[in-house]
């Protein structure tokens, strides 16, 4: 069971946009250079098991870094997430849960966790948890000016009928 003080959360931001278009926009895996300033590159199928190949940016730095993980959940406009497995030459193991909630029909809410798990959560947890929740803050702010301006642009395009 993972430690409280091994738990990365983001901020909650309310998205005045209905959830499927922020799930439209966190599936779409090919833009997300276009709106997300901590993951400016995926790569994956969004089949269970399947791998998840990320770059990472260091929060305040150019540096990015690779990250493999694998979905482990995706629940259209609720739940998606990823998770690293312990291997012989890495002990490090993570799981990312990032929530939607719909509060209405044009109105979500999104935050998103990281689990530290493993036999290496509290170094992890002391190296890396604080640029984490600053890159997670940062998604979250990230994804909804993106969708909302998204959300904006497209009802200029096809107004209601």
């Amino acid at each position: 069971m993972a430690k409280a003080e091994n738990i990365v959360t983001s901020i909650t931001v309310e998205i005045d946009v209905p959830a499927a278009l922020v799930w439209e926009v966190l599936t779409d895996l090919p833009n997300y250079a276009t709106w997300n300033s901590f993951c400016p590159g995926i790569e994956s199928t969004l089949r269970i098991g399947d791998p998840v190949r990320m770059q990472v940016r260091v929060p305040g730095t150019d540096r990015t870094e690779p990250v493999h993980e694998y979905l482990v959940a995706f629940e259209p406009e609720q739940l998606l997430s990823w998770e690293q497995y312990p291997v012989p030459e890495n002990k490090d193991a993570a799981r990312r849960d990032q929530y939607i909630q719909a509060l209405g029909p044009n109105r979500c809410s999104y935050f998103t966790t990281d689990i530290f798990l493993g036999v290496n959560a509290d170094k992890i947890m002391a190296e890396h948890g604080a640029w984490v929740k600053e890159g997670f803050d940062n998604v979250a702010r990230d994804l909804k000016r993106y969708a909302e301006a998204l959300y904006t642009r497209r009802a200029r395009i096809e107004p209601a009928q």
